[in-house]
């Protein structure tokens, strides 16, 4: 899964400029890397960066009270901990122009519409008048997904899809995205996945074995003759154009 950490701790006052200084800084020497899987397992939690929105700690500092935009309490959709619920961490790209990392981390999870997110959204970011949304970084969902310039609703749907999958199967779907593709406005990704996908398997012999099984491909012969039949060479030719094998994971190529 491919993630990183963003660290912007708490501060407040002089402190809040010390610590943004210091967090673009980190974001520039590690902008190359954006997704250091070694950042994330050093930090199990994230701490959202103080500000006050009406004098109460939440995520950014707010200097105009835009009365059009709709009141949302943070609370509900920040991520607050990496738990592999598919996030973005959610900027401007006014703000990191001027220098600043402000934003937050939001859990795609716990919105309840495509609306809703782009509505929280412009409630963080409620300080400009025609925000442009910078999705700086990403967790837990595939990569293919991910763009800075900001999700479409496809790609929302997508990714919550993606997180309704179990963990054994969110790591064959990725594997099968790498393998095979998935393009931003693909309807039918997750039915071909589930038609395709056929489990965890040591290794492709193990598989055909059990598929020469299922077919009962051998019922009938005498038993002295079915120690002889080659699955080897049957697994071999059955993943030359049918099936795919990587990391486990055995697939039918549709």
């Amino acid at each position: 899964m491919s993630t990183k950490s963003l660290s912007i701790n708490s501060a407040s006052g002089a402190d809040s400029t010390q610590a943004q200084e210091q967090a673009v800084k980190s974001f520039s020497s590690s902008s190359s890397n954006l997704n250091n899987a070694s950042e994330r397992e050093q930090s199990s939690s994230l701490e959202l960066p103080s500000v006050s929105i009406k004098g109460v700690a939440n995520n950014v500092e707010v200097d105009v009270d835009n009365n059009e935009v709709e009141e949302f309490d943070l609370k509900d959709y920040a991520l607050t901990h990496f738990d592999g619920s598919p996030a973005v961490y959610v900027g401007t790209y006014h703000k990191y122009n001027c220098g600043s990392l402000r934003g937050v981390w939001l859990d795609l999870t716990t919105f309840a519409d495509y609306d809703e997110f782009l509505a929280v959204c412009r409630y963080i970011h409620r300080d400009e008048a025609d925000p442009e949304f910078m999705a700086q970084d990403f967790t837990d969902f595939p990569r293919e997904w991910y763009t800075e310039g900001f999700m479409s609703e496809r790609e929302f749907d997508l990714i919550r899809e993606f997180a309704e999958l179990d963990d054994d199967e969110r790591e064959a779907f990725e594997v099968y995205v790498a393998a095979f593709g998935s393009s931003r406005d693909d309807s039918t990704i997750f039915d071909n996945f589930r038609e395709a996908y056929c489990g965890k398997w040591s290794n492709e012999e193990e598989y055909a074995e059990q598929l020469a099984e299922d077919c009962c491909m051998l019922e009938g012969a005498p038993e002295f003759l079915k120690s002889y039949f080659d699955y080897k060479a049957f697994a071999r030719d059955l993943f030359i154009d049918d099936y795919y094998f990587e990391s486990g994971y055995v697939f039918r190529r549709l």
